[in-house]
């Protein structure tokens, strides 16, 4: 088919144009790509989950000891105000007092050597022991360290608890205990630490956390007299288990130390309260 001059002239004119189009098109220099900014949401998002390196959680306070000024008193309004089971017991025994005049150490050094011995047993043992390290100051890391197993046995300590007083005595000289981190210790670091010894379970700690460095909130769950208490106190049938213990006696919280106190008092009273003493009309 033949194009007409018109046609022709249409086509040229169009591809002198498309010409210039593309000409047109081409810069003289190079283009640069610009970065895309990110949204706000995900700068909040990046900073919140950015967690330093180095960040460690901050250490749990150490409780005040029970022999703080007042603290006795505190403790024995909370539980009157949050167990009026237990008010009945307070009223009824002398109030608590907590007293020790050994270190740390000497104290660890006594519930080994006490375990599984009647009181006259285990303290003519104890005696015989410190004389071995020179007097009750001598009593340290580096003395018990210098007693060989066959000196140890020779003062009545078995050959298992002489292995146990030496691993004590071995983690305090390689610094992993020392009298002044156990005080410095919240409650369940110090638990964690003291278990990795050995001989050293549970009942120990529980009872040096106690009696040795009078903390006020402690529930020696595996103390058969304690359960025994709790449940002459709220006349259970039978004996609470060690895992009912905790909710037991949850609102003692948190003085569960002074409460535990009493109950090894009601024990011994065989689960009848003394009368209280009269109170003075003048």
């Amino acid at each position: 088919m033949k194009r007409t001059r018109s046609q022709t002239k249409e086509s040229i004119s169009v591809s002198k144009s498309e010409s210039l189009t593309a000409s047109s098109s081409k810069l003289p220099f190079r283009a640069k790509k610009i970065p895309r900014l990110p949204s706000s949401s995900n700068n909040n998002k990046n900073k919140e989950t950015l967690i330093p390196e180095d960040s460690t959680p901050p250490p749990l306070p150490t409780p005040k000891p029970l022999t703080s000024t007042g603290e006795m008193e505190l403790a024995l309004h909370h539980l009157r105000a949050a167990d009026v089971t237990l008010a009945a017991c307070i009223d009824a025994f002398p109030t608590p007092h907590f007293h020790t005049h050994r270190s740390p150490f000497f104290s660890l050094v006594k519930s080994i050597i006490s375990q599984q011995l009647s009181n006259k047993a285990s303290q003519s043992i104890e005696d015989r022991f410190v004389a071995l390290c020179g007097g009750p100051h001598s009593v340290g890391p580096d003395s018990v360290l210098a007693l060989s197993a066959q000196q140890l046995r020779g003062v009545g300590i078995s050959g298992p608890k002489a292995t146990y007083l030496h691993d004590l005595a071995s983690k305090y000289r390689d610094g992993l205990l020392s009298d002044s981190s156990i005080l410095e210790m919240d409650d369940e670091t110090l638990y964690k630490k003291l278990t990795m010894v050995k001989g050293i379970g549970p009942w120990s700690v529980h009872m040096f956390m106690i009696f040795t460095l009078h903390r006020p909130d402690v529930l020696p769950v595996g103390d058969l007299v304690v359960r025994r208490g709790v449940e002459r106190l709220y006349g259970l049938k039978p004996l609470p288990q060690p895992s009912q213990m905790e909710k037991l006696c949850e609102k003692w919280k948190p003085y569960r130390s002074v409460g535990s106190w009493y109950m090894y008092r009601l024990v011994e009273a065989k689960g009848i309260l003394p009368l209280p003493p009269p109170t003075s009309l003048l």
